[in-house]
């Protein structure tokens, strides 16, 4: 018998056949109850309307005010760099904040991530941590950086304080949910072979979540970055306080000055990020 003759029979077995029950089955997963469907979209188009008319969002104020809009952005022009050194020096002090309260921040958010995921830690820990974090979340940074203001004083260490409380609340939630999120296989191997609980994290859980974790600390970097400079407005260090400043006595070319800097800054570690975002995934 030839080679061809012995292959053909294999090209002509006919194809495994999925059971009815199964296929009709996995067609109803994938099926959108139209009923429920139209009815959700109802609700959420009732509720965008009360939101619109509860918030007093008008479409034509907004296009009589565009007039306001373009003469104050016209007032910017020509930007003034003549105290150049300052808002640099200024810009330094908001990286450098943004990278300590990076830093801490994510650390203590490790932890409480940690006792806040439900694959690792028991329940009353899992609650406690997500109670405490969404106390965290529910009040704004500007109230935590006037307590530390009021605590250490005026200054970059008030703001890098209240970066870091922050940073609990928000970024913690997001390292919790990556370590819940991660293949169960390996977990339930470690389990079998009784790994501890610290080698069940260090070895099962945070392998998996690392790239997430990096990618969300950068993210983290790039929005302590821009809070830094909102929480200069209230003295706890940065360039805010310049840019306060500039608004208040109507400098309108430093303050545009002080804006292109602050947008050089932003896009330069957004691309910083995007490179290493790129390498780790």
């Amino acid at each position: 018998m030839s080679t061809t003759e012995r292959v053909r029979p294999q090209k002509s077995a006919a194809a495994p056949q999925l059971d009815p029950h199964e296929r009709e089955r996995l067609e109803h997963a994938f099926r959108i109850p139209r009923a429920r469907f139209g009815l959700g979209l109802l609700a959420g188009f009732a509720v965008l309307v009360w939101s619109f008319q509860g918030a007093e969002f008008n479409f034509a104020k907004l296009a009589e005010g565009a007039v306001n809009m373009t003469e104050f952005l016209g007032r910017l022009f020509p930007p003034d760099f003549s105290d150049f050194d300052t808002i640099v020096a200024l810009l330094i002090e908001t990286l450098q904040m943004a990278i300590v309260g990076t830093v801490l921040g994510a650390a203590f958010s490790l932890l409480i991530a940690v006792g806040a995921a439900s694959n690792i830690a028991p329940r009353w820990v899992y609650y406690a941590c997500r109670w405490m974090m969404n106390i965290i979340r529910s009040v704004p940074d500007l109230v935590f950086a006037l307590m530390f203001v009021s605590a250490v004083g005026l200054g970059p260490f008030a703001g890098i304080l209240a970066m870091t409380l922050g940073s609990i609340g928000s970024i913690g939630k997001v390292f919790a949910e990556a370590m819940e999120s991660v293949d169960r296989g390996p977990l339930v191997a470690m389990q079998a072979v009784g790994a501890s609980k610290r080698q069940f994290v260090q070895y099962g859980v945070l392998p998996q979540a690392a790239p997430l974790l990096v990618s969300y600390t950068l993210l983290l970097f790039e929005g302590n970055v821009r809070g830094a400079t909102i929480l200069g407005l209230v003295g706890a260090g940065g360039i805010g306080l310049e840019l306060t400043t500039a608004m208040r006595m109507y400098d309108y070319g430093h303050l545009c000055a002080i804006v292109i800097c602050i947008i050089v800054l932003v896009t330069a570690i957004d691309q910083g990020s995007a490179f290493i975002r790129r390498r780790i995934t």
